[in-house]
This record gives structure tokens, sequence and C-alpha cells, in this order.
């Protein structure tokens, strides 16, 4: 069933990609390769025991947890739009 001027399936297309863009924003975020005794963004030096806790590690304790407060506001797409933006 089509609502408005979507076309059939459009939710569900909308849904999976959201999803996606989650996944792979996730997956970017993830560490790889060995890990750096210098922080890539501020240069400070990254403590051992933090480097062979997180294998991969690229930010110092300081630039991560910045970096974590970025993300978690990232309030997602909308991608229907509201309301009152399709009625204008």
């Amino acid at each position: 069933m089509a609502g408005g001027w979507s076309k059939d399936g459009a939710v569900q297309e909308q849904i999976d990609s959201t999803i996606e863009d989650a996944v792979e924003r996730s997956r970017s975020q993830l560490p790889r390769g060995e890990s750096l005794t210098h922080c890539e963004a501020c240069d400070a030096p990254i403590p051992r025991a933090r480097r062979e806790a997180i294998p991969g590690v690229r930010l110092c304790i300081t630039c991560q947890s910045e970096a974590d407060r970025r993300q978690s506001t990232f309030s997602g797409y909308n991608r229907r739009g509201s309301k009152d933006s399709q009625l204008r």
C-alpha cells in the first residue's frame, strides 16, 4: 500500500537504509591494525596498558572521550522529513 507520494515499500527501504547507515557508522569506529604509540588527534602518548587493552587504538583517552561524546549526540537521519516541512 502506497502512502501519499511514496511508492510501495518506501517505508521498508527507509528502515533498511537507516540500519545500513548505523552498521556502517559502527564498523568505521572499530579499531583496526596496530595500536599507535601517540594519539593521531593531539599527538599525546598513549599508555602501554591502553594499547594492550584495546588492540588498534588510535586516540588517547581524552580524545576518545570527546569522540564518543560527539558520536552520542548523533541523532540519525529523518529521511521522511517532518509533516510541517511537507505542508509548506
